[in-house]
């Protein structure tokens, strides 16, 4: 098959483990930057051009597009699915993912385990917002943040309102969760391809902090989920549409809750941390999968 890669690097962990993976099963592999790719956007021929040259005859395309080009790299993915190139994960997928309101709206419909989250936009509303998640401490997340950018905990009812109040005044759209005190600063992310966890891992956050990312200093450890929590992960992605997501979940007091569903999951984290080859698995997953025009959103909303 012949196979494109959308991504700003191809010295990126999970772009190089991906090249790797696709190349030793016999695969042809182009790593392409999104951000130089340019489309001519017709009703009979739609092509892409990249560099002065016209991209054709991909098989299947995965999209390894960063949070701050999700709108022009989904454009691009979009791009491709009309060509009629299978990707990993669809562009509409993505985009609903990206967003964090609307994906824990879908979940909650679809009666995913969450924590309860308050969305406001009126100063004289936090007062009861706050109340509404059951009070301090309690965690502010920006709406547009990723690796933990933007979260922060509220350890008093004075504090949350002050940190509320100073978003609001920057006409910044922010969630307000309640703090699940029980994970001890750990979260769960499992790995799913298609209908399965493939591998997952605990994250610990460092000493002092409560976001358990790898990027804030987090370590990572090999552990075993119960079937509840496997269950709740590909649910999670599948709700969202996505055939492989990054499932991150916090084990609290009433079961498992979601605490956001990535799309484009980090392959070094959890390789290292469980030994498995998860970029073989995804790769797998395409030859299996990968179709000519088989595309077509999978979720809903």
């Amino acid at each position: 098959m012949k196979i494109a890669i959308l991504s700003r690097s191809r010295n990126l962990y999970s772009t190089r483990r991906l090249v790797e993976s696709a190349t030793q099963r016999g695969h042809e592999v182009r790593v392409i930057d999104v951000l130089r790719c340019y489309m001519n956007i017709t009703s009979h021929r739609p092509t892409i051009h990249y560099k002065g040259e016209v991209l054709s005859g991909y098989n299947a395309v995965i999209p390894r597009i960063g949070a701050s080009v999700t709108f022009y790299g989904t454009a691009v993915l979009r791009q491709f699915e009309m060509m009629g190139t299978y990707p990993l994960n669809e562009s509409v997928a993505i985009t609903r993912a990206r967003d964090k309101l609307r994906s824990l709206q879908l979940l909650s419909r679809k009666g995913i385990g969450l924590p309860v989250t308050g969305f406001a936009h009126a100063p004289d509303d936090i007062e009861d917002l706050i109340k509404m998640v059951g009070g301090a401490p309690l965690v502010i997340k920006l709406l547009e943040g990723t690796q933990g950018i933007g979260v922060v905990l509220a350890e008093t009812q004075q504090a949350a309102e002050s940190v509320i109040e100073a978003f609001m005044g920057l006409h910044t759209n922010i969630l307000v969760q309640e703090y699940i005190k029980e994970a001890g600063g750990a979260d769960i992310r499992c790995f799913v391809i298609g209908d399965k966890v493939v591998a997952a891992m605990k994250r610990q956050a460092k000493e002092g902090e409560f976001r358990s990312n790898l990027h804030r200093g987090g370590s990572a450890s090999l552990t075993r989920i119960t079937p509840e929590e496997r269950s709740t992960a590909v649910r999670a992605a599948k709700t969202m549409g996505l055939n492989v997501a990054g499932v991150d979940i916090l084990r609290s007091n009433h079961g498992p809750v979601v605490m956001e569903v990535n799309s484009s999951p980090g392959l070094e984290g959890i390789e290292r941390a469980t030994g498995k080859d998860v970029a073989a698995m995804v790769v797998q997953f395409i030859e299996k999968n990968a179709a000519s025009g088989r595309t077509g959103t999978r979720g809903r909303g």
